[in-house]
């Protein structure tokens, strides 16, 4: 008994360790087991995304080409803002009064408003000037803590029709306003700059003494004093940032209680966090004509493109109905840029395959790969491919399933496969993953969602051109 164990582990042993991106190699053959090595044929194809959620904590603002697709992609973005427990400002007695203001008696003045808009870095021309419009959410279509949203969800819905621009701005990725010796300052954070109109923040102080609860947390903050603001790219083309926090100051005056003479500067800060709602939305142009070459795919992200797989089962069990597939490699090859300059979009790093139907949920349940029905792998620059090393999981999951729902149903064959069209059908999709190495050295998956970063790839197959996957089988002599 132990020896057959033996015979028995070895081929697993020798498959776990196969990493070959050329072939999928055959082992020896123990005693009691036969092994047989075929490649079939896969079609692929560019299918566009269109539930794409947006989980980051980020938000992107700007509009650019792909220069290698002449592709324009435009991401505008909706942010509420969050506000402490109980908020309190100083005494309306010790504020500085606006003499000029009848929103109230004895109304308080602010000393400016401000937006600020602080970015990580940029796609683009640093020089390139991009138009901005600023307007304030609706109070009446409040963004819903609880609701789910996509990148393609319209953000002006939550603008109130007709509604004009509380602010404007011109800004270029670098802020020659600002000296570059203080933009070398490691304490130097690059920010757009947008001024709100100084009525704005008034309202909002006498928001405060007029009503207190209004701050007494995010949801009456955002209900009542300030429902957020969408941020609209109105013109230029040519520059992205990335903008990984937002906040609304407001700087006021006031005095001392207990030195009437002494007077001091107050910066009140409330920030888009991850407590409330932060939303872009992409816009790409027509990228129908690239889905529609038959003769390569793509994988382009943000809401863009994704390669369906459609595995070809049928004929991998064929003939093999009683084999074990031991593996099953599928490698897509990425083809060279022919436009290659600055601004060439990033090659994907990462990248999921999932079964179609299972796309949104897989997603919105923030799920990660089970090495079954889902699976991660990265970008080889190397061999400039993404391989898929064994798949076999997948075909066996597959092919019982269509058994047992034939059985269940009383279906034919064909039948069951027309009324389950995506049954055998894979999409890949770039996405950004992070993961954790737990102390005896195990890697796993933390969160795996949709790759918002500016990335292309354009992969070998198309309907016109299948690519190859190898198959190894092993049965009992």
């Amino acid at each position: 008994m132990k020896h057959y164990l033996a015979i028995l582990l070895l081929p697993v042993l020798f498959i776990s360790c196969t990493e070959t991106t050329s072939s999928i190699g055959m082992f020896p053959e123990a005693d009691d087991i036969e092994n047989s090595y075929a490649i079939h044929n896969v079609y692929t194809r560019s299918i566009l995304l269109d539930s794409v959620l947006y989980k980051g904590t980020y938000n992107y603002l700007g509009s650019i080409k792909d220069p290698e697709t002449d592709i324009e992609i435009k991401a505008n973005f909706a942010a509420q803002f969050h506000t402490f427990e109980n908020y309190t400002f100083p005494s309306k007695n010790l504020m500085f009064p606006d003499t000029g203001n009848n929103h109230s008696q004895d109304p308080v003045s602010c000393d400016s408003i401000i937006l600020r808009l602080f970015y990580n870095g940029y796609y683009g021309d640093p020089n390139n000037p991009m138009k901005l419009e600023v307007y304030q959410l609706s109070r009446d279509k409040i963004i819903e803590e609880d609701s789910v949203y996509y990148v393609n969800t319209d953000l002006e819905q939550f603008v109130d029709a007709n509604a004009q621009p509380i602010a404007t701005k011109v800004f270029t990725a670098v802020d020659y306003s600002i000296s570059e010796e203080i933009r070398k300052k490691d304490t130097y954070s690059a920010n757009i700059c947008i001024a709100l109109p100084k009525e704005y923040g008034n309202k909002m102080l006498n928001d405060y003494y007029e009503h207190p609860d209004f701050y007494k947390n995010s949801y009456n903050f955002i209900r009542n004093v300030c429902p957020g603001f969408y941020f609209k790219i109105k013109g230029g083309i040519g520059t992205m940032v990335d903008v990984e926090v937002s906040t609304l100051d407001l700087y006021f005056t006031y005095y001392d209680a207990n030195e009437p003479d002494s007077v001091y500067a107050g910066l009140s800060r409330f920030a888009a966090t991850p407590e409330v709602i932060q939303s872009t939305q992409f816009t790409n142009g027509d990228l129908q004509e690239l889905v529609d070459d038959n003769n390569c795919t793509y994988i382009k992200s943000p809401a863009g493109i994704g390669t369906e797989v459609t595995i070809p089962i049928n004929e991998i069990f064929e003939n093999h109905e009683n084999d074990s597939i031991s593996k099953a490699q599928l490698t897509l090859t990425r083809y060279n840029n022919s436009v290659n300059n600055d601004y060439t979009l990033d090659i994907p790093e990462n990248v999921v395959m999932i079964r179609k139907d299972e796309i949104v949920s897989f997603f919105k349940n923030s799920k990660t790969p089970n090495d079954q029905t889902s699976f991660c792998t990265e970008f080889d620059a190397t061999y400039n491919t993404y391989s898929f090393d064994n798949l076999g999981r997948l075909i066996t999951y597959c092919h019982e399933e269509k058994l047992a729902g034939m059985k269940n149903s009383g279906l034919s064959e064909s039948d069951w496969e027309n009324a389950h069209p995506n049954w055998n059908k894979m999409v890949i999709i770039p996405v950004s993953i992070k993961q954790t190495t737990d102390t005896y050295g195990y890697t796993k998956y933390i969160s795996v969602t949709h790759d918002m970063n500016m990335s292309s790839a354009r992969l070998v197959g198309g309907p016109n051109n299948p690519i190859k996957m190898q198959v190894l089988y092993s049965r009992f002599k």
